[in-house]
């Protein structure tokens, strides 16, 4: 197999803090250094959260225009997808800086529970978050949880909704979820293949010990990788992860020793369906 694999690079996230592991990169600085090291080692797509200076989630929009400029300034070509999640902000204000127009921002489409809370996504905030990428030309990448989340990507493609084929991306192992399970992710891939058609591009995101695992599979099924610091803190149970490019450069070896080769950012717009840079 050596079609090129995507690896997005998590580089933040809203819930590990320093203390957790020194590496997270929390500052506008930091993040920005963070992410040049992971597209130096193959990274493409930068999945991104801002914090404010206590290390809390935001959505702020200022913030996010901050860090989209560093990346796009330090790192060439690299696709910038902008998180909307709930955890960061509560109603429209998850969607405050998609005005910005990056290449992609996450997009979840149902409600399921998480560890010790409810992830929200009415389907009111769904259908304005969507408008706002259509009206903006950012592609979604829609973070399934559940299998409704595709099903559901699949009927507001239908009706207009979603402009492209669906990006779907699988989240594995998030206690109370989806478990990081081979016969489901195997059975999520044919899904999608299923509605969307078999050369439809997905991704698969594993959280926590289940990161390499999740890579693996999608490396092998034709898929594309996320890593990074926001899913996954340890290189292994003995070792903390000491930077967001040494899962990268892992999650490349595993492209590798699938047979394939990492995407560049050339590819990896055109695997998409994205603009140019």
């Amino acid at each position: 197999m050596s079609d090129p694999a995507i690896i997005c690079v998590a580089i933040t996230g809203s819930v590990p803090r320093k203390s957790d592991n020194p590496a997270v990169p929390v500052t506008l600085t930091e993040q920005v250094e963070s992410t040049q090291a992971a597209f130096e080692a193959g990274a493409t797509i930068c999945h991104a959260h801002v914090r404010n200076e206590d290390e809390s989630p935001s959505s702020d929009p200022d913030r996010f225009a901050a860090l989209k400029e560093g990346v796009e300034r330090h790192c060439p070509g690299m696709i910038v997808q902008l998180s909307t999640g709930g955890r960061s902000g509560a109603g429209k204000a998850r969607g405050g800086m998609l005005s910005l127009r990056p290449d992609m921002a996450s997009l979840s489409v149902g409600s399921n529970n998480f560890p010790t809370r409810v992830y929200e996504n009415p389907p009111d905030l769904v259908a304005w978050l969507a408008a706002e990428m259509r009206e903006h030309d950012i592609k979604p990448e829609i973070e399934a949880f559940d299998l409704s989340h595709i099903y559901q990507a699949k009927a507001m493609h239908d009706r207009g909704e979603l402009a492209d084929i669906p990006y779907v991306q699988f989240v594995m192992g998030v206690r109370n979820a989806m478990p990081a399970v081979k016969r489901v992710f195997d059975f999520y891939v044919e899904t999608v293949r299923d509605l969307f058609g078999p050369d439809a591009p997905w991704c698969a995101a594993g959280i926590g010990r289940h990161q390499a695992e999740l890579n693996r599979w999608s490396a092998e099924a034709g898929g594309h990788l996320r890593t990074g610091l926001e899913d996954n803190i340890r290189l292994d149970r003995d070792r903390l992860a000491p930077s967001n490019a040494a899962l990268v450069a892992r999650a490349a070896e595993i492209v590798e020793s699938a047979g394939r080769r990492v995407a560049t950012p050339t590819e990896a717009r055109a695997i998409l369906g994205l603009r140019a840079a």
